[in-house]
């Protein structure tokens, strides 16, 4: 009997990694309702579907990301990340130049600043929400000095990048979530819209600028393309940081052993952040179609077959990773994918860590403890990233 997972079952939503464990125990693939999708969950299913995208294509991520009630083309359903060659090669090329090595290291002294100035700000001794005061702040500020957005833009982000991700997740009866969530992509469309005339007139030291003149073979990006990038940049460069900040914060207030030693030797800083994004993967899934007949842990999928990769399963799955369900900032050999794998592996990954790494040092300068309120954390409702609503924290003086 074909085993089920229902993506809105208050369990799930709670707790999702037994329920994926279970689900790795069992012989084939499970069914993801209410969407009807086969769902991967072991590391080995996952590696072979990210390593033959001619098999799996990327394009099928449309069917969930530009449901019918939107009512309106999603520029982020059709952004490189839902693509397959040419189109992705070609899209990548133009954009890849934003996220390169000189890109990163030009932007660590502001990134640094901009930590740095956060943590300073943050209440010591009380009670706060760790999310609105910390977490949000430094990869806001990120993304609007990648873009040249003012400032006063940043609170707008956030719902901007909630919005989008819940598009996938809102059920069928939501309507007045669905509404808010039409409102917010029509906002976001004219507002960019008008950051990119802006920019054509008055070119800017600012990735847009460098995106619009950005050429490749002689080729520019489209109005199209280019509003796509910027749907994808904000989601992508925003949510899964703020999650990745998120999540370090609540291990490091669950594990105050891990905090001391990582204090003390900030050298294992990178080891942390990796091992925060196996345990607790900011971003949850990916989706993938089949181009033609084929098997999957003795399931058949026949061509044109949906299916929703679960990142955060994977990375526990006990075949690739000992004793998964445990943190252990010691793991060796992590060959993890937080950030996907192949053609389609994430580009804003390097910036991602960039920004944990630096806030976490900041965080630690400032910070000599992390104490949670024992409540239950509440969750977010995306199937897409996973993360706290609010964090509620008290931190120590260094």
């Amino acid at each position: 009997m074909t085993a089920r997972l229902n993506l809105f079952a208050p369990e799930f939503r709670a707790d999702p990694y037994p329920i994926f464990a279970e689900l790795r125990r069992q012989p084939t693939l499970a069914r993801v309702e209410p969407i009807g999708f086969w769902g991967i969950t072991r590391y080995a299913d996952a590696l072979e579907v990210f390593k033959n995208p001619q098999l799996f294509t990327s394009t099928g991520q449309a069917a969930i990301a530009e449901p019918a009630w939107l009512g309106q083309r999603n520029p982020f359903a059709h952004s490189v990340v839902m693509l397959d060659p040419p189109r992705h090669t070609r899209l990548r090329a133009l954009v890849n130049r934003a996220f390169g090595q000189a890109a990163l290291s030009r932007l660590e002294p502001r990134i640094r600043a901009y930590a740095q100035q956060a943590a300073a700000e943050l209440p010591l001794g009380r009670l706060v929400d760790f999310i609105d005061s910390f977490a949000l702040r430094v990869p806001a500020a990120v993304i609007g000095e990648l873009l040249g957005l003012d400032a006063s833009l940043h609170p707008r982000f956030k719902r901007w990048a909630d919005d989008i991700v819940h598009t996938t997740s809102t059920p069928p009866d939501a309507h007045e979530m669905q509404a808010r969530i039409r409102a917010t992509y029509q906002e976001m469309q004219q507002y960019l819209g008008e950051v990119l005339e802006d920019r054509r007139r008055s070119p800017r030291e600012d990735m847009v600028s460098d995106l619009l003149a950005a050429r490749v073979d002689g080729e520019s990006l489209t109005g199209e393309e280019l509003m796509g990038f910027l749907f994808l940049l904000l989601v992508a460069g925003l949510e899964t940081t703020v999650h990745l900040l998120a999540h370090s914060a609540l291990v490091l207030s669950e594990r105050p052993d891990v905090l001391a030693r990582v204090r003390a030797d900030r050298s294992l800083l990178p080891r942390f952040v990796e091992e925060v994004l196996r345990f607790a993967a900011p971003a949850q899934t990916a989706v993938r179609s089949t181009t033609a007949d084929t098997e999957l842990s003795g399931t058949r999928l026949p061509a044109g077959s949906h299916i929703l990769l679960f990142l955060g399963a994977i990375s526990r799955d006990e075949a690739q990773f000992p004793n998964g369900d445990r943190f252990d900032l010691d793991r060796e050999g992590q060959a993890n994918m937080p950030f996907g794998h192949g053609i389609h592996f994430c580009l804003g990954a390097p910036l991602a860590r960039l920004e944990a790494r630096l806030a976490l040092e900041a965080l630690f300068d400032r910070c000599g403890g992390l104490e949670g309120d024992a409540g239950p954390v509440q969750w977010n409702e995306s199937i897409t990233v996973r993360g706290p609503k609010v964090l509620p924290l008290t931190l120590r003086p260094a």
